[in-house]
C-alpha cells in the first residue's frame, strides 16, 4: 500500500484555511499514485484550540468541513484529525474517510498534555481497520506509546500525531516507535504537524518505519513536506538527526514559532531593544531569519551606566543585520523621573528602585514605537534570569511574545555561535566575550551575586527540567550555600513568571506550562 503523509502548517480556527490546504494536499497525494493519506491531529481545528473545543458551533463547522474533504476522496482513502462532539464530551478523533463517506471515528484514549486537559475526554482508543484490503490499526496522539500486541492480521500501525517540539524529543520519539515497529512486527507511520501556535511549536519530522525497526522515511523539520511510503518497496535506512543538530534545531523552531506567532496574527514588522548583550543580539537575528530585515527595527537606549562599548556593539549588531535603529539616551528622562519621585522616596541611596526605573523607562519607549508606528515589541528574556526574577516586571519582562525565554543563558552563547557559523557573524566576538551584566549600576556584573552560568545552568536544568531535589543536586557535587540561593530564588520569582508575555516553548519543561507553582505558598521555607 503506498501512503501519503501530509505534513501541514495548521491555523487555530482557520477551518476553511485548513480545510483548503487539506483538499490541496489529497489532490497532491492522488497525483503520486497514493492509496491513503494522512493527515495531523486536529488537522481541521488546528490545535490547541483550547475553550474553541468547548464552543458547539465551532464543533460543527468542523464537521462540516470534513464532509467537504470526504467529496474530494474519490480513489484515495484518507485519515484526517479533528474534534468531535459526543455525549460524553468533545474527543480528540480521526476520522477514515473511503469512497467519498467517513466510515468511523477513532477516538483518542489517553489525554497526557495539559493544554489538553479540561477541553478534551477520553475516548475508546485504537482501532483496526481495513483500508484498501490491508489491515491497519489507527492510533491518534499519545495512544501510541500505549498500544502493544496487535492482532497479528494487521499490518500498518497509522499514527497521527500533534507533538510538539523539544530539545531531545525527536530523538526519543523515534527511539520509542522503532521499538514498536520491531517488537510487534509491523510498519508504523507517522503524521505530525509543523509550525507554531502561539507558545507551541510543532516540529514535523513526520515518517515511516518498516516492520524490521527501520527508519524508512523522515520528512522536513518545520517545514510543510508531503511523502509517501510504499510498505512493499525497498527503502534505504536513514538517520535520525543527532545530539550535534540540536542547536541547529532550536534556530530553526525559535524562528518558525517567531514568524508564525507574528504572520497567524497579522503582524508584520518586529521592535527590538538592543543593549549590546547576547539576548538581544540574538532575538534581533531571529527576528530578521523570520520577518525579512525591512520588518525589524531596533531602538539602542543607552543610560548613564551603559558602557561605550555596548553601544557599539549595539550598532554593530543592527549595521550587519541591515535594520534600521535609533540611539537614543534616557539620560535626561531618568533623571527627570528620579527627580520627581525624590518627594515620595526621599532622595535615598542607590538601590534597585533606581535600576528598575531604567528598563521600565525602555520599555514605555519601546512601546511607544510600537503604538505609533506598528513595529510589535519582541521580548529579549532567557529562561535563566527568568528562573531566578533578574528582570523587572513591566520593563524587560514586557513584549508581545518572547522567542528566546525558554532558553537558558549558556544556550543563547550556543545559539549565538550557530548563527554566526551561518549568517556571516552578525553578532561580534567582543558581544560573546563581554561578561554577562544588565548596565544598572556602576561596574555591575551578573557574576557579584552568582556563580558562572554555567554552573547556575547545570543546577537550574536540574531543578526545573529533571526534577531533581536540592538533596540530589548538592550530592551531585554542586555547593550546598549555592544550590539553596538558587533555589529560593526560583520559588520567590513566580509572580515574575505568572506576569510575562507568551514565552516559545523550546524545552521539555517551559515555565506555566510543565512547571506551575502556586502564587500563594511557603513550600520550602
Amino acid at each position: 500500500m503506498k501512503i501519503a503523509i501530509a505534513q501541514l502548517n495548521y491555523t487555530v480556527g482557520d477551518i476553511d484555511g485548513n480545510t483548503s490546504k487539506i483538499i490541496d494536499s489529497i489532490t497532491r497525494a492522488k497525483g503520486l499514485g497514493a492509496d491513503l493519506v494522512l493527515f495531523a491531529e486536529q488537522a481541521v481545528s488546528g490545535t490547541p484550540a483550547f475553550d474553541l473545543l468547548r464552543k458547539t458551533t465551532f464543533l460543527e463547522l468542523c464537521e462540516d468541513a470534513l464532509v467537504q474533504i470526504a467529496s474530494c476522496c474519490d480513489d484515495i482513502a484518507a485519515i484526517v484529525g479533528l474534534p468531535i462532539l459526543t455525549a460524553e464530551g468533545t474527543i480528540s478523533a480521526a476520522a477514515l474517510i473511503q469512497d467519498r463517506k467517513v466510515l468511523r471515528y477513532v477516538g483518542k484514549k489517553y489525554i497526557t498534555a495539559r493544554r489538553e486537559m479540561g477541553f478534551v475526554v477520553p475516548s475508546k482508543g485504537y482501532e483496526y481497520v481495513t483500508i484498501k484490503g490491508h489491515k491497519c490499526a489507527i492510533v491518534v496522539g499519545d495512544d501510541l506509546r500505549r498500544i502493544h500486541d496487535c492482532d497479528s492480521s494487521v499490518e500498518t500501525i497509522l499514527s497521527i500525531n500533534a507533538r510538539r517540539y523539544g530539545r531531545g524529543t525527536m530523538t526519543r520519539r523515534y527511539e520509542m516507535m522503532r521499538d514498536l515497529a520491531f517488537v510487534e512486527g509491523k510498519n508504523l507511520v507517522m503524521a505530525n504537524q509543523v509550525g507554531g501556535n502561539t507558545e507551541i511549536v510543532y516540529d514535523g519530522t513526520s515518517g515511516a518505519i518498516n516492520r524490521r525497526g527501520e527508519l524508512c522515511l523522515m520528512m522536513k523539520s518545520f517545514e510543510e513536506d508531503l511523502a509517501v511510503f510504499d510498505t512493499e518497496a525497498p527503502a534505504a535506512p536513514v538517520a535520525v538527526p543527532s545530539s550535534g543538530d540540536r542547536t541547529r534545531l532550536v534556530y530553526e523552531a525559535a524562528v518558525c514559532g517567531l514568524r508564525d506567532f507574528y504572520l497567524k496574527n497579522g503582524y508584520t514588522k518586529a521592535a527590538v531593544g538592543l543593549s549590546g548583550g547576547i539576548d538581544s543580539a540574538v532575538t534581533a537575528c531571529l527576528a530578521v531569519a523570520a520577518l525579512g530585515r525591512t520588518n525589524v527595527r531596533a531602538l539602542l537606549m543607552p543610560s548613564h551606566f551603559s558602557s561605550d562599548h555596548s553601544v557599539e556593539d549595539a550598532k554593530v549588531v543592527a549595521e550587519a543585520l541591515g535594520i534600521e535603529y535609533n540611539v537614543i539616551p534616557i539620560n535626561e528622562i531618568y533623571t527627570s523621573v528620579v527627580d520627581t519621585l525624590k518627594p515620595v522616596t526621599g532622595g535615598t541611596e542607590f538601590d534597585s528602585t533606581e535600576e528598575n526605573i531604567q528598563t521600565r523607562i525602555r520599555t514605555v519607549l519601546l512601546m511607544a514605537l510600537q503604538n505609533k508606528t506598528g513595529y510589535v515589541l519582541l521580548n529579549s528574556s532567557n529562561k535563566s534570569e527568568n528562573a531566578l526574577g533578574l528582570c523587572t516586571l513591566y520593563g524587560d519582562t514586557a513584549g508581545a511574545f518572547s522567542p528566546t525565554g525558554d532558553l537558558y543563558k549558556s544556550e543563547m552563547y550556543d545559539l549565538a555561535r550557530y548563527i554566526n557559523r551561518t549568517l556571516g557573524d552578525p553578532i561580534p566576538e567582543s558581544v560573546l566575550r563581554k561578561e554577562p551584566s544588565s548596565e544598572l549600576r556602576p561596574d555591575q556584573k551578573d557574576s557579584d551575586i552568582l556563580p558562572p552560568y554555567e554552573v547556575v545552568d547545570a543546577i537550574l536544568y536540574r531543578m526545573i527540567e529533571e526534577g531533581q531535589h536540592r538533596e540530589e543536586i548538592v550530592n551531585a557535587g554542586f555547593d550546598s550555600e549555592v544550590v539553596e540561593k538558587i533555589h529560593s530564588m526560583i520559588m520567590r520569582n513566580e509572580k515574575k513568571r505568572y506576569q510575562f508575555p507568551p514565552v516559545l516553548r523550546l524545552s521539555t519543561c517551559a515555565f506555566g506550562h510543565e512547571w506551575l507553582m502556586p502564587l500563594v505558598n511557603r513550600y520550602g521555607d
